[in-house]
């Protein structure tokens, strides 16, 4: 549990978007542990573990959006996205306030995605899952999950040059 809490969470939290608290995360990632300890037989040892359980996670937050009735899908409204929270290594040619604002665009333009394109994109980029393991996890054909990461990144993209950033 101490391995994956972090990314667990990070995993909720990009699935639920605005729609969630950090309190809220970290329930569902407690009842994704619970889970995981229930099924533990049922875990097929050819698989990664990370991807079992990231699968696990998903599901559960995407039942607590169902039961909720949180709205699946976010608006494509361009003026819903300004500027600026998380900022990765390749940002520091910028100055900080600069990284700044990317951060806070860059996670307003996730926020903004739907919410299987963010979970795909989070698992590529920040859990650096392979396409067959992203699929797993969201009960994908491969090629899907590739399409999900590749459209992801373009609205992505688009998003961020809407809001100002151009490459």
């Amino acid at each position: 549990m101490r391995r994956y809490q972090r990314p667990v969470i990070s995993l909720i939290g990009k699935v639920l978007g605005e729609k969630g608290d950090r309190a809220t995360a970290e329930d569902l990632a407690q009842e994704t542990f619970v889970k995981a300890y229930l099924k533990l037989a049922a875990f097929d040892t050819n698989r990664r573990f990370s991807s079992w359980l990231f699968r696990i996670a998903h599901n559960t937050t995407i039942d607590f959006m169902r039961r909720a009735r949180l709205p699946v899908v976010s608006s494509d409204d361009p003026a819903e996205i300004e500027t600026v929270s998380h900022v990765s290594a390749a940002d520091t040619a910028l100055d900080p306030v600069e990284s700044a604002a990317l951060g806070r665009a860059l996670d307003r333009a996730l926020n903004a995605l739907r919410p299987e394109y963010r979970a795909a994109i989070m698992l590529r980029y920040e859990e650096g899952l392979a396409f067959d393991d992203i699929g797993h996890v969201l009960r994908i054909p491969e090629s899907t999950a590739r399409s999900y990461v590749h459209r992801g990144r373009k609205q992505l993209a688009a998003r961020l040059a809407q809001s100002g950033w151009h490459p």
